[in-house]
């Protein structure tokens, strides 16, 4: 399976249009590029995807997320006097292996917002929402296309084992779309439960 899958990205990457390497290239360059400029932490996500579809098994995945952080009080020094927790701006690129309907796999970049509710003590609850894009080599009859726009929203929370690591648990829910750019574009409306660990600088 994980051959396979490996085999469609390397197929994608090679014969794919200027629009599919635009997005690898992109996607490398966000991890590999030396953030220099109010980075306050990387979160490392695994976890678990799924949603329904009308037309095949449901939609399964196992999603791996690698989130780069930076200081929204520190870009933005106003929001020190009006907000009282943290606001943290994040870009994401994602690998999701999917192994149902099919063996295939999705990857793209979030850019996210995430609000860090006030609270003292080694737990912080917080919230996070945004947009994205993604590719992905499964077809599927509810989507004209397999470059696709993500919408997301949930609530998640920290565990702080000391000042700068801590243990993240989050849900997430997730909004698939072409933007109307082709045809069908029924969406597909998934759920990701995400654990991991992030690094504080």
């Amino acid at each position: 399976m994980i051959n396979g899958i490996f085999h469609k990205l390397a197929g994608f990457i090679k014969k794919g249009g200027a629009l599919r390497r635009l997005i690898v290239c992109f996607s490398i360059f966000l991890v590999f590029t030396p953030s220099v400029l109010c980075l306050d932490s990387i979160d490392f996500l695994n976890g678990y995807l799924f949603a329904n579809l009308k037309y095949k098994q449901d939609f399964k995945a196992i999603p791996f997320f690698v989130s780069f952080n930076f200081d929204g009080k520190s870009l933005f020094p106003r929001l020190k006097e009006r907000v009282k927790g943290d606001i943290i701006f994040s870009y994401e690129p994602f690998v999701n292996v999917i192994y149902q309907p099919d063996a295939n796999v999705e990857f793209g970049v979030n850019f996210l917002v995430k609000y860090v509710f006030p609270f003292q003590g080694k737990i912080k609850p917080y919230i996070k929402g945004g947009a994205g894009v993604g590719y992905m080599t499964q077809h599927i009859r509810e989507q004209g296309s397999q470059f696709n726009f993500l919408s997301q929203i949930g609530p998640g929370i920290s565990y702080f084992i000391n000042d700068k690591t801590s243990l993240d648990f989050e849900c997430r829910f997730r909004h698939l779309s072409n933007a109307g750019f082709d045809t069908p574009n029924k969406g597909v409306n998934a759920n990701i439960f995400l654990w991991g660990i992030t690094r504080y600088f």
